[in-house]
């Protein structure tokens, strides 16, 4: 070890008894009554000391005031080099800053925000526009010189600008018709993101389609979306469902379903048994015992206990 960084680990005696100093100094910078008491004495080099006091201000538990001293070789004064609020080691502290894009949350945008996308964003992909032939308005375009050919040459009453369509069968055509005539589209990595998040939400793994009677599928509020993901997913117009007005995947479910509430029909009472093999004898005058009360004694034959 040298003996300069012996130097510099050893405090200057003059620059650490200038306590008096760097609290003047701290007390100039703060505001009356915020500085404390006196932390921490750290040696920042040869001839160079930090001392730390207690920071009292409200919102500013843990920091401490920092006032560097410093003297020159054999000086006998000590002069102030700078004064700082700086954290302690139990100081509390902002969270670290994140850009924009990376604390955006579905939801945060409100009417007004504009939300600019990235040139290369993964997402999209570019689309046809047929910038590779001149627009239909173009002097150079056909279109336009049949127009400017038809137009009668004594300047009259000017005429509507007419309303100029691609041809049928040409490219521009077919991709006006598959809605691709648009500056970027979403490409298969933006399909696919949208996809995980759609059936994060409202995907057969969800609580509510576990306990649904059936799947989307077979509902009839389902309204069918166009393009591949059409194939999975679909849009909810049940006003009672959860999912209403929402993307849901077609393995989804709900209680709203459109034939989860048909009633079951009542079962049907199975029909009499007539059993035609036996005969049952039944005789056209009853028993004279066969009855509950017996038969009628004779006229004068019992005594009926009166005179």
């Amino acid at each position: 070890m040298s003996a300069a960084t012996t130097r510099s680990r050893t405090p200057d005696r003059l620059c650490a008894e200038a306590v008096d100093l760097a609290r003047t100094a701290a007390e100039e910078a703060a505001a009356p009554g915020v500085v404390g008491e006196h932390v921490e004495t750290v040696v920042e080099g040869d001839r160079v000391v930090t001392h730390l006091f207690e920071c009292k201000e409200f919102g500013y538990r843990g920091w401490r005031w920092a006032v560097t001293v410093a003297r020159a070789s054999r000086a006998k004064y000590v002069t102030l080099d700078e004064t700082v609020l700086l954290p302690g080691p139990d100081a509390l502290l902002a969270p670290e800053w994140v850009p924009w894009s990376e604390r955006l949350r579905p939801g945060d945008l409100g009417p007004g925000d504009l939300l600019p996308t990235e040139s290369d964003d993964l997402r999209l992909e570019p689309g046809y526009t047929g910038e590779d032939a001149p627009p239909p308005n173009s002097p150079v375009s056909e279109e336009m010189a049949e127009l400017v050919g038809a137009e009668d040459i004594e300047f009259a009453e000017p005429a509507p600008e007419p309303v100029v369509v691609p041809a049928r069968g040409s490219i521009a055509a077919v991709a006006e018709e598959l809605g691709l005539r648009r500056a970027r589209v979403l490409s298969r990595y933006g399909l696919h993101v949208a996809a995980d998040r759609w059936e994060e939400s409202f995907g057969a793994k969800t609580p509510m389609a576990q306990a649904a009677p059936a799947t989307c599928v077979s509902c009839g509020f389902l309204t069918p979306i166009g393009g591949s993901l059409g194939q999975a997913f679909g849009v909810c117009a049940n006003e009672f469902s959860p999912a209403d007005g929402r993307v849901v995947s077609l393995a989804y479910g709900c209680g709203g379903h459109s034939e989860a509430a048909v009633m079951p029909k009542p079962a049907r009472p199975a029909p009499p048994v007539i059993d035609e093999t036996v005969v049952d004898v039944l005789p056209l005058r009853p028993a004279a015992d066969s009855g509950s009360v017996g038969e009628a004694p004779a006229e004068g034959a019992d005594d009926l206990g009166h005179s």
